[in-house]
């Protein structure tokens, strides 16, 4: 996923790596925090991948900076990880599936339906392995784990209410 963040923040402004970390903190916050750690060698893959291009250049206080680009390939890249397969985990699938979603002014129309037809239909699934869990009389969960349930069916059900509202601006849209 940091991959995706760092090619989506780097669209519109070559910036460096401390740049790509404020960028995505200022945009991505609520989701994910990757740190310098992360980033570095996320970029290196990218560039190795052909995916962005490096070039250093002084700054106005005489310091040697990196500056990161995207390419071609990056762009092509950046629309694959969006639409790449979603994740079994559903802790994984919420949080990546949020960031793809928030990704998607990049995609066409086609393209953005089918993330929304597929970020929809994982949540349908978890949302009902969730009430199925919570409706099954041999199952024995305690009074703490059936609150939590009851609340992840809550939160899947707004989470599928949210992408149809997107499906239905892209469909006007297109």
């Amino acid at each position: 996923m940091t991959e995706l963040l760092i090619l989506y923040v780097l669209l519109n402004r070559d910036l460096t790596m401390y740049a790509v970390q404020k960028h995505i903190e200022d945009v991505f916050a609520a989701y994910t925090k990757p740190s310098f750690g992360a980033l570095n060698p996320a970029l290196k893959r990218l560039i190795d991948k052909e995916c962005l291009s490096a070039r250093k250049m002084l700054s106005d206080g005489g310091k040697l900076s990196v500056y990161y680009s995207i390419t071609t390939q990056g762009k092509n890249e950046l629309i694959r990880l969006i639409l790449d397969d979603l994740s079994d985990n559903p802790l994984q699938f919420y949080s990546n599936a949020r960031i793809r979603l928030a990704c998607a002014d990049v995609l066409s129309a086609d393209e953005k339906k089918r993330l929304f037809f597929n970020v929809k239909s994982r949540a349908m699934q978890f949302k009902t392995q969730a009430q199925n869990i919570l409706n099954d009389e041999y199952t024995h969960t305690n009074f703490y784990q059936k609150i939590i349930l009851d609340n992840t069916v809550c939160d899947l059900s707004n989470f599928i209410t949210i992408v149809e509202g997107l499906e239905k601006d892209n469909a006007g849209n297109s």
